[in-house]
């Protein structure tokens, strides 16, 4: 679905970067993440969206190379490797149109966004699972529904292991969020 502009023609991306702001480490102030991507985008609207490294930014170009000027910007400023997916706005607005579960069902769900293609391990999966508990996958997108709580979850803990790639989570009040934000940039 990725797909180059062409001809300097501007496009809306969403960041969301992997790791950062969790449990005291790899800490990033948000505003000093938007005054570096700020630069390294040519962008003076990048917005961000809680602490957890979802950002959203108009360029032109193709989403990996946005991703990698993301990762060196940030290894330069603060001395540390962050993972990068940069998603098109058609894009992560067909993840969250392709999520399986109840849209009102917040921070119980997950969308595990992958870095490239699963390989889930679904007898991990079918082990850890709760009876309340759904997987799905969607193109490059795992969904996790854990009804009964993210925090009660043994699979959520683990989830990311049984992929087999590299992934950044955020629940559905996040995503959400993330392309009401691209509507609202577009007013």
């Amino acid at each position: 679905m990725a797909q180059e502009m062409r001809g300097g023609k501007m496009a809306k991306f969403v960041a969301f970067l992997r790791g950062i702001n969790v449990g005291g480490h790899r800490k990033i102030p948000m505003a000093d993440l938007r005054r570096i991507c700020i630069g390294l985008l040519s962008d003076p609207n990048v917005r961000s969206y809680i602490a957890s490294g979802n950002l959203l930014f108009t360029a032109d170009g193709p989403p990996a190379r946005h991703a990698q000027v993301i990762r060196d910007g940030i290894a330069a400023a603060f001395g540390f490797d962050v993972r990068v997916l940069v998603l098109p706005e058609a894009e992560i607005r067909a993840v969250l149109d392709g999520c399986p579960f109840p849209r009102d069902a917040g921070n119980k769900v997950h969308a595990f966004l992958c870095f490239d293609i699963p390989q889930l391990d679904y007898a991990g999966v079918d082990a850890l699972k709760a009876g309340t508990e759904a997987v799905t996958v969607v193109d490059r997108t795992v969904w996790l529904h854990a009804p009964d709580g993210m925090g009660r979850s043994k699979l959520a803990e683990k989830l990311d292991r049984l992929i087999g790639v590299e992934v950044t989570a955020r629940n559905l009040n996040t995503m959400q969020k993330m392309v009401a934000m691209l509507d609202e940039a577009r007013g």
